[in-house]
């Protein structure tokens, strides 16, 4: 009888549900803000981007703000939002998107399992497409390796799915 291998992946996504929860209470807010009333200011999702427009930089910036704050509150970090620039828009506005970055690019993939690698464990871990498979025969270890990720600083939010 072999013996059995356990693994995880290591990705990097937003949780779309708490993104359009956020999403929804940023547009109650501004529907409710009496600095906000009259004014041309709009919040949008599509897919993994949001379009904020506004009247001018000022407005833009509160905008933001608010959309900013309601997607930490649901648990959605701040790295994992890449800010556009502020465009000029339709007439007198001005417009920017918000892009929810997922996938873990490869240079960030191999860096992250020379730091795994670096430790010690005794797991396996490859590359496979945008997200990092890390495998042992032990759960002990790939728990290790779990902490250890958890306790690193970064450039992305990594999720670990698929545990078995």
């Amino acid at each position: 009888m072999a013996t059995q291998d356990f693994s995880f992946d290591i990705a990097s996504k937003v949780d779309q549900m708490e993104v359009k929860n956020a999403i929804g209470q940023a547009q109650k807010e501004l529907a409710n803000r009496y600095d906000f009333r009259g004014s041309n200011a709009e919040i949008e999702l599509e897919k993994d981007e949001v379009k904020l427009v506004a009247e001018d930089e000022f407005r833009m910036e509160q905008l933001r703000d608010i959309v900013i704050s309601k997607l930490i509150k649901r648990g959605i970090e701040l790295k994992m939002i890449e800010q556009g620039k502020i465009e000029p828009g339709a007439g007198i506005s001005v417009r920017q998107k918000l892009t929810f970055k997922s996938g873990i690019p490869q240079d960030q993939a191999k860096s992250l399992i020379k730091q795994i690698k670096d430790q010690a464990f005794k797991v396996n871990t490859q590359i496979q497409g945008e997200e990092v498979r890390v495998s042992s025969k032990s759960k002990d270890d790939l728990q290790k390796a779990i902490n250890f990720i958890k306790s690193l600083d970064l450039p992305f939010s990594p999720s670990f799915i698929n545990y078995r």
